[in-house]
């Protein structure tokens, strides 16, 4: 089976509906998405609406992502408005706001609702943050809750690169974590390349990768810099 990992979206609505055009996705592709279609970037209800009616035509599976649960949890009452604020809630709420009007539509809830925490195949593991490195995957499942699926990083720390030294049974395909390049390693692949950080010099691309091939496909996002926020002085991810 072909599959396209697509990475950190963030509101970020242009360079995905281009993304999609150049890759041209065909009927055998399944197209994995890694989470985080929210916050931060300007557009994230016409992200999910673009995701929702993308489904229709296409073989498309949805990830959990860390600011999908930031969301939820905050739509429930688990998470104050500052906290959400903090990680780029408020340009969500903005964006499904209609003269003074909050509205989300039941559809897009249920769209979070149903992102999956992981997509596990013969090959591959797919997952929005990661898994340790120093335990197979099979005892991460049993070890990790979904909460620390979508914030992990350790398998990134600079100590663990370079030894490559992965316990892993197959390749891990996350995003996440944004990152000036992708890193395609035989038991690692990571896709986050900060999409919604425009005005960073190193970021501001959102990026797929083709498997088995392994072939990368990347679109800038040249959204005006007046509409994205002062976010580069301290990233909080």
């Amino acid at each position: 089976m072909s599959y396209i990992a697509i990475g950190d979206i963030h509101g970020c609505l242009d360079p995905l509906q281009r993304l999609i055009q150049t890759l041209k996705p065909n009927p055998f592709d399944t197209l994995v998405f890694l989470g985080d279609y929210v916050d931060r970037g300007p557009n994230s209800k016409g992200v999910i609406d673009y995701l929702i009616e993308l489904k229709k035509t296409h073989s498309c599976i949805f990830l959990l992502g860390n600011h999908e649960v930031l969301m939820l949890d905050y739509l429930a009452g688990l998470l104050t408005i500052n906290d959400w604020e903090r990680n780029g809630g408020i340009a969500t709420l903005d964006s499904y706001t209609h003269e003074g009007t909050l509205h989300i539509p039941e559809s897009h809830l249920d769209f979070l609702k149903a992102c999956l925490p992981y997509l596990d195949t013969p090959d591959y593991f797919f997952v929005h943050g990661g898994v340790k490195p120093f335990r197979s995957i099979e005892e991460n499942l049993c070890k990790m809750t979904k909460l620390e699926l979508v914030w992990e990083r350790s398998h990134l720390d600079d100590a663990v690169l370079n030894a490559q030294d992965y316990k892993w049974e197959k390749t891990v395909v996350c995003g996440h974590t944004p990152i000036p390049r992708p890193i395609v390693l035989e038991k690692l692949i990571a896709i986050d390349t900060g999409c919604v950080y425009n005005q960073h010099s190193q970021l501001g691309r959102l990026t797929a990768i083709s498997l088995p091939e392994k072939s990368i496909t990347q679109v800038d996002n040249r959204q005006p810099q007046s509409i994205v926020k002062r976010l580069f002085a301290r990233l909080n991810l």
